[in-house]
């Protein structure tokens, strides 16, 4: 099956296998519809789990057992809102994989799950999936530490995960706060869409949003003053 992005809580979950990486997306929750991903390192077996988002019972079988390979290493969830981590501690308990957030955010969503916060990241810094490197980027608005993580595949395009700071047709909701939408949309246009020298993605990079279907930057690119313009 050809890889659309296009997934539904109850529905079966998309696979998009990359020359290192293996991406299994499937969406959990008929109300709020996350989207969670599995990435899956093909040279070790490894895993890594974006959102643990609702529904253990959907991901821990995608997750399979350890003895089936490298095991989930790592959850990381993208930001503090109650919706992207109500199965992390049940996902946590079953597999004893590292807990990683937004620096910003990792009390809330220790006090919010139970579960603590293992390992904080920010700019620069790495999360591993096996041989295969996401690097974290911190896209404050939506929620103080809200992140975004990028793997460079080397035999094809880049390849972004959002959370709810990007979505096709606009970035996150700021609830009315002015200021946070101001830094939301600041941060999305410069660091990665690049109206900064130096700064921001190719055209040809997919992002994986935490909610409904996938775009790409270029299709997005276009409409960034008007996303401006109409606010949150």
């Amino acid at each position: 099956m050809s890889y659309t992005g296009d997934v539904t809580p109850g529905g079966g979950p998309q696979v998009r296998e990359l020359g290192g990486l293996t991406i299994t997306k499937v969406a959990v929750d008929e109300t709020m519809s996350n989207n969670c991903y599995l990435l899956r390192c093909t040279a070790d077996g490894s895993q890594v789990l974006i959102d643990a988002a609702s529904e253990p019972e959907t991901l821990l079988p995608l997750i399979g057992d350890a003895a089936d390979g490298g095991g989930l290493t790592a959850v990381v969830t993208t930001h503090q809102h109650w919706d992207h981590h109500r199965a992390l501690a049940a996902v946590v308990e079953a597999t004893g994989a590292e807990v990683v957030a937004g620096a910003p955010d990792a009390a809330a969503i220790t006090e919010q799950t139970g579960v603590p916060v293992t390992r904080t990241v920010g700019d620069g810094d790495t999360v591993q999936v096996g041989d295969c490197t996401l690097e974290v980027i911190a896209i404050a608005g939506h929620t103080p530490g809200s992140i975004a993580l990028l793997f460079r595949d080397p035999d094809g395009h880049p390849h972004l995960f959002t959370g709810d700071s990007l979505f096709p047709g606009g970035v996150g909701n700021t609830f009315g706060d002015d200021a946070a939408f101001a830094q939301l949309i600041d941060e999305v246009e410069t660091k990665i869409f690049g109206t900064l020298p130096d700064a921001g993605l190719p055209d040809d990079t997919w992002f994986y949003p935490g909610h409904g279907g996938d775009s790409t930057l270029g299709a997005e690119r276009p409409h960034l003053a008007e996303w401006r313009e109409r606010g949150w």
